[in-house]
């Protein structure tokens, strides 16, 4: 068994460290053998950020010890990809993280119907009846429902399927002791109650914008299939949507009014195919009773009266207004600093003396971003010739890499190449 205070140590090199965890453990095979590496054996691991590569050059172990002390004090499990715990249907992906914080029980994922419901933070009333309803009814019917902890879609489909009688999981773009947003300390522990609270992050660490589009590869990676309900084109939920299609998973959605900007998001997945469209739970549960006769039990919608009675007015917590001078509070998912802000010179990559600097996608689309002038999703499938589902996950990618930003839904690089 390997020393889990080296498990801590891969867990936190560099930016984005579980995005590259499984391409460094498939190097070397364990921690240790990673940790005692020299520069030179980091060199030859194909695709790893410059970033991240120094940061394994770094051996200090205070930060892993600092973190077993406060999961400890904090009743915080560290689950890692060699305990039976840890979920497979995660571990199989090559973005897992090498470790996951747990509060209360995790359900044993790989024997569950597992369904993500993801969505806006400024969702219509439309979006948090859906949510909500099909929250429910899914839990009533045996799915474990996944969710982030945001307000507005994530609080509501939460909120349901606790009051379906479900086991619930919500994956924090955070650390699991931090309350984010303010105002659902209540949601926490009835979801740590019912299940489970998961991060890859440790214990004090904040609601970073950049942590949250790395964070729902997770929420996808957990699960047989993603719900969209409400989001534009251009969502936190959509990004949830395109890893899933990445990873294989399904994709489902809530259809909404042609005029309402966030059924965008979700009426685009229908309509490029990429999505079943749902009108009520069953029309999730039925891909799934064949696989779990024994966990899925359809059952009859309830009555509306009775539906309403049991759902009641959903309490979505609002942020507290400021009660003195106003101060300035963090967005519910900060938007993370863009490549250009960070520094306003390209970055040059010579991909003479790193070949393997990017997948084949992810080269492609930045051949095709070179110069100054943006271009949308659309254009960019054009030129290459890549499905655009293809493409908006080589984007996702190279987005979490702060290589590519988004402005307009037209995107544009800071990466120069050398060829």
């Amino acid at each position: 068994m390997s020393n889990l205070r080296h498990w801590l140590w891969l867990s936190t090199r560099g930016p984005a460290p579980g995005m590259y965890a499984a391409r460094i453990l498939d190097h070397f095979g364990t921690p240790e053998e990673a940790y005692f590496a020299q520069r030179a054996d980091y060199r030859a691991i194909p695709g790893l950020p410059t970033k991240v590569r120094l940061a394994l050059e770094d051996k200090d172990l205070t930060q892993a010890e600092e973190i077993l002390t406060q999961c400890r004090r904090l009743g915080i499990q560290i689950l890692t990809r060699q305990d039976a715990a840890y979920p497979r249907r995660l571990g199989e992906l090559d973005t897992a993280p090498c470790v996951l914080y747990v509060k209360g029980t995790l359900p044993q994922m790989d024997r569950e119907a597992a369904v993500a419901l993801v969505g806006a933070r400024d969702a219509s009333p439309y979006g948090i009846m859906a949510a909500g309803q099909l929250g429910l009814e899914l839990a009533r019917q045996g799915v474990l429902v996944v969710s982030g902890s945001a307000r507005g879609i994530d609080a509501a489909a939460l909120q349901g399927a606790l009051r379906g009688g479900g086991q619930v999981v919500s994956v924090l773009g955070n650390g699991i002791d931090v309350i984010y947003p303010a105002g659902h300390q209540d949601l926490y522990e009835d979801v740590a109650a019912a299940g489970a609270l998961v991060s890859e992050y440790p214990p004090g660490t904040p609601p970073v914008g950049a942590h949250f589009p790395v964070r729902n590869r997770l929420i996808a990676g957990l699960c047989l299939g993603v719900l969209v309900v409400e989001g534009t084109e251009t969502s936190g939920s959509l990004i949830t949507a395109r890893w899933a299609l990445e990873q294989g998973r399904d994709v489902f959605a809530v259809p909404g009014g042609i005029d309402a900007p966030l059924s965008r998001g979700p009426n685009g997945l229908i309509r490029r195919g990429e999505a079943k469209l749902i009108q009520d739970a069953w029309d999730v549960v039925e891909e799934y009773q064949f696989l779990y006769p024994e966990t899925l039990h359809p059952k009859a919608p309830m009555p509306p009266e009775k539906l309403s009675q049991r759902l009641g007015t959903l309490q979505i917590p609002q942020p507290p207004r400021p009660v003195a001078a106003p101060v300035m509070a963090p967005a519910e998912e900060p938007t993370p600093p863009t490549a250009q802000e960070e520094s306003s010179a390209k970055l040059v990559v010579d991909l003479r003396k790193d070949p393997e600097a990017f997948a084949e996608d992810q080269l492609v689309v930045l051949r095709a971003l070179q110069g100054e002038v943006r271009k949308s999703s659309d254009q960019l499938v054009e030129e290459t010739g890549i499905p655009a589902r293809r493409v908006m996950s080589a984007l996702t990618l190279l987005q979490v890499r702060q290589l590519v930003d988004q402005e307009d839904r037209r995107f544009g690089t800071v990466v120069e190449l050398v060829e």
